[in-house]
C-alpha cells in the first residue's frame, strides 16, 4: 500500500539572526513593466539558501495508460542545507521547500513555458519586489531573481504562479508547491517529524479519455469557478495512506482552483487543529469538522494509536452548500498497518501569539469596506472595480505601521442576485479574523460550513460566505509598495476580482 511522501528529519538551524528587510536582485531580463524602485544587491556570502526553480512542460503518470501533460516546477539546490528541497515521488507538484526563520534566501526563477509567468510566495511576509505581482511577470526564456529574509513563523505556506488572467490554468496544469518554515519556537515541541509529518495537497481535476487535463473554459466555469471530477492527493489519484499506530502531523493545503472542502473523520472522531495559514496556533483546538477554502492551510494532529492495527479510517468531505459540495466522498484513507515504533505527545501549548487589539486600529470605528459583487457583464468585482495593473484607488492606500480593520461584505450589488463564496486573500501579511455576521436569509447556507470554520490564529485567506460580513485585523509592517488583495477562487481572480493596495 502506498505511503505519502515524507520529509527527512530536519536538522535544527538555530542561530542569532537579525531580521532586517531584504529585497529583490533584478536579473538582466527584468521586464520593462516592473517597478523601477532602487533595491540593494547582496553578495553571495550573505545568502543562506539559494535555489533554481524552473517552470517547465513535462509529463506525469497519474492514471493507468497514457501519461498526462503537465506544467511543473523543477528545483535545484545551489546553496544551503541538503534537506532544503524535497521531491514528492510520482507527483507533478513542485519540490517542498524547507526554510528556517532568519535565513536569507535567493531564488532564481526561470520561465521555460511558452507564456508569461511569475511566482507568488503565498503567505510569506516579503518585500514588494519579492511578492510576485502580475506586473513583474516575465516572458518565456527570461529569469527573475528573488531575495528575501524569512520572517514568518513555523508553519505551512505554498508557492504558485500569479500572472494576470492565467493564474487559474497555470495552477490547474500543475504549477504549485509547498513551503514548510521552521523556527526556534517549534523545535522543542517534539512535533511528529520525518515520515510522520505528512503533506496532503488536495486538488480536483478533470481528465479526458486520453488521460489529459481538461480545464473548463465556458462562461459558467469562469463565473462559478472550475470544479474537477476527480480528486488528487499530492498529485496522485492514490489516496490510501499507510500509517503506524502513533501520532502524525498532517499539513493540509486546499490547492483546488475553486472547490471548498468540509473535512471530517469517518468515525466521528474530532479533528485536533494545531495550525492555520500563518503557522502554529497558541493551543490545540478540536473541531468535529474543518472547512478549508482554496489556498487555505490547516495543520492537524492525528493520533492513530486509538485504532487497532489492521483498521482503516477515512478523512471524508461532508456535504455542504458550496458549489459542488452536495455529495460526500473520501479524501484520504488511512490504513493502520503497523505497531508504532515510537510516538510523540500533543503539546498542551504550541506557541505564543501576541494578538492585535481591535481597539487600537486607526479605523476601529470605521473599517475599510470591500463589497464583493457581480457587476454588469457577469463580471466579479470588488467595490465595483476590476483589476488594473498599477492603479490604486484612494480607499486602497494605507500607511506602513498602521493597524487596520478591513470588512469584506458578500451581499451582491448592482442589481445582480448571484452570490457565491469568496475566499479573500491579502498579500504580504497575516491577519486575525475578528468578527463574522450573517444575513438571516443565508443562515442555512452558512450553517452548512460554519461549524468547520477555524478562525483562531493567523490567516492570509478568509472564506466569506454568501450573505456574510467578515472583519479582519492586520498591521502593515516593514515594507512599502504595491500589493494585492483578491478572491482565491482562481477563475474569479482571473476575471478581475483582484485589486492593488499600496503601503506608503
Amino acid at each position: 500500500m502506498k505511503k505519502l511522501f515524507y520529509s527527512s528529519d530536519r536538522r535544527v538551524f538555530l542561530k542569532n539572526m537579525a531580521l532586517g528587510a531584504s529585497a529583490l536582485t533584478l536579473s538582466p531580463f527584468f521586464p520593462a513593466c516592473a517597478s523601477s524602485a532602487s533595491v540593494p544587491v547582496f553578495s553571495d556570502i550573505d545568502i543562506d539558501v539559494e535555489l533554481q526553480l524552473s517552470a517547465v512542460r513535462d509529463k506525469a503518470q497519474i492514471l493507468p495508460g497514457a501519461s498526462t501533460n503537465v506544467w511543473r516546477y523543477q528545483g535545484e539546490l545551489l546553496k544551503g542545507p541538503e534537506d532544503t528541497l524535497k521531491i514528492i515521488p510520482d507527483s507533478y507538484l513542485g519540490p517542498i521547500i524547507h526554510l528556517e526563520k532568519g535565513q536569507h534566501v535567493r531564488i532564481n526563477f526561470a520561465n521555460k513555458l511558452d507564456e508569461p509567468s511569475i511566482i507568488h510566495w503565498h503567505g510569506l511576509h516579503v518585500p514588494e519586489s519579492a511578492d510576485g505581482h502580475p506586473r513583474l511577470a516575465i516572458a518565456p526564456g527570461e529569469q527573475y531573481t528573488y531575495d528575501f529574509t524569512v520572517l514568518d513563523r513555523a508553519g505551512t505556506y505554498w508557492y504558485h504562479p500569479h500572472p494576470h488572467g492565467r493564474t487559474g490554468p497555470q495552477v490547474y496544469y500543475g504549477l504549485a508547491g509547498l513551503i514548510m518554515i521552521h523556527d526556534p519556537e517549534e523545535e522543542p515541541l517534539d512535533l511528529p517529524q520525518g515520515q510522520y509529518d505528512l503533506p496532503i495537497v488536495i486538488q480536483d481535476r478533470t481528465f479526458d479519455q486520453d488521460n489529459q487535463f481538461v480545464y473548463g473554459g465556458s462562461n459558467m466555469d469562469q463565473m462559478m469557478g472550475f470544479l474537477g471530477t476527480s480528486l488528487l492527493i499530492n498529485g496522485r489519484t492514490q489516496n490510501d495512506i499507510s500509517v503506524e499506530a502513533r501520532s502524525y502531523r498532517l499539513r493540509l493545503l486546499n490547492g483546488s482552483n475553486s472547490r471548498i472542502y468540509k473535512l471530517a473523520m469517518s468515525d466521528g472522531s474530532p479533528l485536533v487543529v494545531i495550525g492555520t495559514d500563518g503557522g502554529l496556533l497558541e493551543y490545540p483546538v478540536e473541531h468535529n469538522a474543518v472547512t478549508i477554502a482554496p489556498a487555505q492551510r490547516i495543520e492537524l494532529w492525528m493520533d492513530f494509536s486509538k485504532y487497532p492495527v489492521g483498521e482503516k479510517v477515512q478523512l471524508i468531505n461532508q456535504p455542504n452548500a458550496t458549489p459542488g459540495g452536495n455529495n460526500p466522498f473520501t479524501v484520504a484513507a488511512f490504513s493502520i498497518d503497523q505497531e508504532a515504533s515510537g510516538t510523540t505527545a500533543l503539546p498542551p501549548r504550541l506557541s505564543i501569539i501576541t494578538a492585535h487589539d481591535p481597539k487600537e486600529a486607526v479605523n476601529a470605528n470605521s473599517p475599510r469596506q470591500f463589497s464583493l459583487q457581480m457587476g454588469m457583464g457577469m463580471i466579479w468585482n470588488i467595490n465595483g472595480r476590476t483589476f488594473e495593473m498599477e492603479q490604486v484607488a484612494s480607499d486602497e492606500k494605507v500607511r506602513v505601521g498602521d493597524l487596520e480593520v478591513w470588512q469584506f461584505t458578500n451581499l451582491g450589488g448592482m442589481g445582480m442576485g448571484m452570490l457565491l463564496p469568496h475566499p479573500m486573500h491579502i498579500h504580504g501579511l497575516q491577519f486575525q479574523i475578528i468578527e463574522r455576521q450573517i444575513d438571516p436569509r443565508y443562515q442555512d447556507v452558512y450553517a452548512s460550513v460554519s461549524d468547520g470554520l477555524v478562525d483562531e490564529g493567523w490567516h492570509d485567506t478568509v472564506l466569506v460566505m454568501p450573505g456574510e460580513q467578515v472583519k479582519v485585523l492586520m498591521r502593515f509592517e516593514d515594507f512599502t509598495g504595491l500589493y494585492l488583495y483578491h478572491c482565491h477562487n482562481l477563475e474569479h481572480e482571473d476575471m478581475g476580482m483582484m485589486r492593488n493596495f499600496s503601503v506608503s
